[in-house]
């Protein structure tokens, strides 16, 4: 495959991405809560799970660990990240931002519950060995995320809203939101471009894995690659909430895509596992275990304290590099 066909292809697969989300996020303005919200988070897993099951069919090296690099990438990316650039341009800009420590804390435990469930687990269960779950076990697992998820999403969105609201109970402008027939539009282009991902993502997924290995690079920089793809149009979302001074969307933004992640996707990866017996190996490496207990250990201390400054955000900056120089050289 030529390699100007490959760069045109991976710049349609990020443009598809991009339009995918920004479309859903008008079907769900138009909707309202809470359907609004499951809009979004169906549209975003359907592209993760869509890229990860399409480098798992392909039968190529690092296949069974796939899933587990993408998940884990993706919740370095965010808690460390994605929260610590939204720490870092507040505080720069705003010294000090003030955010509701119930939402946050609600959502990090939510998904630490998860993190440990689907990832840490599978390194200490005796019934399989090497980081793997039997079909039994994964199917609890799959539900649990499944339940934890849908709970969380009806809190935000129901019971107790108020948790997600900024602080002083000021609410935040919004544009007006867009006509049936925009919002049908907006639904249309969010299908072409859910397909357009997927047929990309199966057309790529030889090129992406011949290309890390002919750059030496660990099989861990796919997962990587596909998590950073995914998440790029919701960071940018909450860094420019973070700059206006409204971090408690920053915040939701974070941990909404951080749940629907691995809420959704470790679902689906298990169904499609199960059902077309691919293996699937979901316990982390010890160092990764390391990284991702500091940056739980980290957030809980930062999102407890319900204000932001600019040292919180060189923290969890400097815990997120950690993450990338590993990633590129373990």
């Amino acid at each position: 495959m030529a390699a100007w066909g490959i760069a045109l292809a991976t710049l349609a697969l990020i443009g598809a991405v991009i339009l995918a989300v920004h479309h859903a996020e008008v079907v769900a303005h138009r909707v309202g809560e809470p359907f609004g919200t499951l809009v979004l988070a169906v549209a975003i897993t359907i592209i993760e799970a869509a890229l990860i099951l399409s480098l798992m069919l392909s039968g190529g090296k690092g296949q069974a660990v796939l899933a587990r690099d993408t998940i884990f990438a993706a919740l370095m990316i965010i808690t460390s990240g994605l929260i610590g650039v939204c720490l870092f341009a507040g505080g720069l800009r705003h010294r000090e931002q003030v955010f509701r420590t119930e939402g946050a804390v609600s959502g990090l435990a939510a998904l630490m519950t998860l993190a440990v469930l689907s990832l840490i687990l599978p390194n200490f269960t005796t019934t399989t060995f090497g980081g793997t779950y039997a079909p039994a076990q994964l199917i609890a697992v799959a539900v649990v995320s499944l339940a934890i998820w849908g709970t969380y999403v009806a809190v935000q969105t129901g019971r107790h809203r108020d948790y997600f609201l900024p602080v002083g109970g000021h609410t935040e402008d919004h544009a007006p939101p867009p006509t049936v027939s925009a919002a049908w539009a907006s639904f249309g282009v969010l299908l072409v471009c859910l397909v357009a991902v997927v047929g990309l993502a199966k057309w790529l997924s030889k090129p992406l894995e011949q290309a890390v290995q002919a750059a030496g690079a660990p099989q861990a920089v796919v997962g990587l690659a596909i998590a950073l793809t995914v998440l790029l149009p919701e960071t940018g979302a909450a860094i420019r909430a973070a700059r206006a001074n409204r971090f408690q969307t920053s915040m939701n933004l974070a941990m909404g895509s951080a749940l629907a992640s691995i809420g959704l996707t470790i679902p689906t990866v298990a169904v499609a596992s199960l059902m077309m017996g691919l293996p699937l190996e979901l316990g982390l490496e010890g160092k990764h275990i390391v990284l991702l207990v500091l940056a739980c250990t980290v957030n809980a201390l930062t999102l407890g304290l319900g204000r932001s400054n600019i040292l919180l955000g060189v923290i969890h900056l400097s815990i997120f590099a950690a993450f990338v120089v590993i990633a590129f050289v373990p």
